[in-house]
């Protein structure tokens, strides 16, 4: 028996004297150091008492001994559970007490506080601090730099990932060895990744797009990673001639474009920009084309599956789109109430299936079989349509969708509307409660900087461009969207700030 997550991954570059990780001090980190370093922390797991299969809660600010972390997981066997660094220790006591953690890694500073979770809940706390202190660094440093692999088999779990949970309380997202094994190595493929290629990583590591998406293909195809603490701009561009590839959320694109340093020059060396975690605005797509000529490829993954569907390499990179599905995933557009397949170019919940797809939800049966059909279709919340050349559309989530007086509403035709009017940066369409229609379109704005958006002017293209029961009943204008960590735009923020406005 192998493990063929840590042999697919990480084992492959036993011995490799190649950078893994060049960070911003000018260090680098080879391949056989990091291996080194995942072993010294495999060892002292075992030397604490874990065994294979017990969950590992993790805390901790981005650096090379969290990633090593990650590592020396894959190797004991243990389960990987990445926790966002803004979780408070109320959050935090959930997702311990859920996953069963054996062990839980945090700053130094959470010590204190979820010391007192961790007595209560019979598991161990370490620290690891990003400056390389901390108690499990402490004991690692003296442990033996080889360790001998834990068997594990495809199926076997190796991480878990909870939902943000803006619906009721997140759900554990169990994700096998073979889940993100095989959508790293597809990856690697489809967007032509080898060893030459360096990767401007400046994404969290707690995160599906930063862990198992940009990092594992990084292992997957024994290339390196300029590692950064957070996305920094000027950071950034003085690392760009570096680089060869790029992978952000459209945060990170804005960002760029909004500084004039930000140049075709300055993107020369680059052969690919990746997009992913909330939709990108087309205007984003053509005004970074025309600063740089690189054309953004846009992908659509999830929690649940890691990534699904990816605009080509080697062709048409379609704004608006989310490309197709990814070899070996199968997607389908079915209606919502009978689960059958609705054909090309009609709006339906997205289904996919594949060796991507997660296991179900931990201790969640019910969840899992109301989301996870028995044939291994996911039922992943999303709308969608395929258009008449294959390509994926993402319209919403499903619970976005808003019904008015009986009509279904998909918010993102009306926010293409919205954000092609004059003065618009961007904009966010959601259902509030009324008393005649149950539900009533609202439309939130974002100027431009310095722009004052004509509101009845943006109504009167909207009377124009789309059916009467579609029409916001109100434009608002904000000065920023709510976002979560990734970029996402979160309304039920908006939903739960505007539910009165309409009110009897």
């Amino acid at each position: 028996m192998a493990n063929p997550l840590y042999d697919g991954l990480f084992g492959i570059h036993a011995g490799k004297t190649t950078p893994f990780l060049r960070l911003l001090d000018g260090q680098v980190i080879t391949h056989q150091d990091f291996l080194a370093t995942s072993a010294q922390i495999a060892n002292v797991t075992a030397q604490i008492g874990l065994k294979p299969g017990d969950r590992v809660a993790v805390q901790v600010e981005k650096s090379p001994d969290a990633l090593a972390l990650y590592a020396a997981c894959a190797q004991a066997g243990l389960v990987f559970l990445p926790l966002n660094t803004a979780y408070t220790v109320d959050e935090l006591s959930y997702f311990i007490e859920n996953s069963g953690a054996s062990l839980i890694v945090c700053d130094s500073k959470s010590e204190a506080q979820l010391g007192k979770v961790a007595k209560s809940l019979g598991a161990q706390v370490e620290t690891m601090d990003a400056d390389g202190r901390g108690t499990l660094m402490a004991q690692a440093r003296v442990m033996p730099e080889s360790f001998t692999t834990v068997d594990r088999q495809s199926d076997d779990l190796a991480a878990f990932l909870y939902t943000s949970g803006t619906t009721g309380r997140s759900k554990g997202a169990m994700l096998t060895q073979d889940n993100l094994l095989s959508n790293a190595q597809t990856l690697v493929t489809e967007w032509r990744f080898t060893s030459d290629d360096v990767l401007l990583h400046a994404l969290p590591i707690f995160h599906t797009h930063g862990l198992f998406v940009a990092t594992n293909v990084t292992l997957a195809a024994g290339s390196s990673m300029i590692f950064m603490p957070k996305f920094d701009l000027d950071q950034i561009v003085d690392r760009m001639p570096e680089a060869t590839t790029m992978m952000g959320v459209p945060t990170f694109y804005t960002r760029l474009l909004g500084d004039a340093r930000f140049n075709r020059d300055l993107a020369a060396h680059m052969r690919l920009f990746v997009s992913g975690s909330a939709p990108l605005l087309a205007e984003t797509h053509s005004q970074f084309e025309e600063r740089t000529g690189h054309r953004i490829l846009e992908r659509y993954g999830m929690t649940e599956t890691n990534m699904n569907t990816s605009n080509p390499f080697d062709g048409e990179r379609r704004a608006g789109t989310v490309g197709f599905p990814l070899p070996g995933v199968e997607l389908k557009i079915t209606n919502p109430d009978t689960g059958e397949t609705l054909p090309d170019g009609d709006v339906g919940q997205i289904e996919v299936r594949g060796p991507n797809v997660f296991k179900g939800y931990w201790q969640m049966p019910e969840k899992t079989a109301a989301e996870l059909r028995e044939d291994g279709f996911f039922i992943t919340g999303d709308l969608g349509k395929i258009d008449e050349d294959g390509y994926v559309h993402i319209v919403g989530r499903n619970k976005d969708l808003i019904i008015s007086g009986g009509y279904n509403i998909y918010p993102k035709e009306i926010e293409l509307v919205l954000d092609d009017q004059p003065g618009v940066l961007e904009s966010a369409v959601i259902g509030v409660p009324h008393p005649d229609f149950g539900e009533t379109v609202l439309g939130v704005i974002v100027a431009e900087n310095g722009a004052s958006p004509d509101t009845e002017a943006m109504m009167d293209v909207v009377r124009q461009s789309l059916a009467r029961f579609k029409h916001p009943r109100k434009l608002v204008i904000l000065d920023e969207l709510p976002r979560n960590t990734m970029g996402k735009v979160q309304k039920n923020i908006l939903r739960e700030q505007y539910k009165a406005m309409f009110a009897s």
